[in-house]
């Protein structure tokens, strides 16, 4: 097996509010080989760093964030909610994160939270010179599909609560790369038979320590973890 790909889940988001500068250098400096996030769109056109549906749980904004244009949602506080050491975090565009960390020798895996996003983020992608070292990934294939037509060969990574034969049977209609089940429902066989297929594998909801060195020794290629630190610990370990 190679390098395991330790990838801080939103940044160290254990450490740091999520999806901010401060949670993905935390990750980096916790020994974090790469870094996943989120996408939405602002409704002005402007790709940025969030995870869900509503602003409300990690800022101090609320509603949709595709009802703010890109200006009002950099006046939020996306820090105090997580500590009062990080009052004053801003939301990231997708522009500043690529530009900030694409250079560093880092796995980057970017999230698809809507439809809508693919072409604007394959061009920057392309602008940025990062279309050969980023992963894209979503839970809906039709995004997934979409991302495909705008580009031949950019990485792909399927999100999925557990595989079957009908996603691998997707993952090659998609010439994707990885497949990636939640971590709970992963097995040393089914881990096997994936790669077997020629597919990495990504665990995603890596709640907990335990389930962290379960994946570990089902054979996993990579995970998603809010706490790399003690991934980075356990990889040292297995040296």
């Amino acid at each position: 097996m190679g390098i395991i790909m330790n990838l801080a889940h939103r940044g160290a988001s254990e450490y740091a509010p999520e999806n901010t500068l401060a949670a993905f250098y935390k990750g980096l400096e916790m020994g974090a080989n790469g870094l996943e996030t989120d996408l939405r769109m602002s409704k002005d056109g402007v790709i940025f760093l969030h995870h869900d549906d509503l602003l409300n749980r990690t800022t101090d904004g609320t509603g949709k964030p595709s009802g703010l244009t890109w200006k009002e949602l950099q006046e939020l506080d996306a820090g105090g909610w997580f500590s009062p050491a990080y009052r004053g975090e801003r939301l990231v565009s997708l522009d500043s994160f690529l530009h900030i960390f694409g250079r560093k020798p880092i796995h980057l895996v970017l999230e698809l939270k809507e439809p809508g996003l693919e072409k604007v983020v394959i061009h920057s992608l392309n602008e940025q010179g990062l279309l050969g070292k980023v992963t894209i990934t979503s839970f809906h294939y039709d995004i997934l599909r979409a991302v495909r037509r705008y580009h031949g060969a950019v990485r792909i990574g399927y999100l999925v609560q557990q595989w079957d034969e009908e996603k691998l049977e997707r993952l090659r209609e998609l010439q994707a790369q990885q497949l990636c089940p939640r971590a709970e429902t992963v097995s040393e066989e089914d881990v096997r038979a994936i790669k077997q297929h020629g597919f990495e594998v990504r665990a995603w909801k890596v709640s907990s320590e335990a389930l962290m060195k379960h994946c570990l020794r089902c054979g996993v290629d990579g995970m998603t973890v809010n706490f790399p630190d003690k991934l980075s610990d356990a990889l040292q370990d297995m040296v």
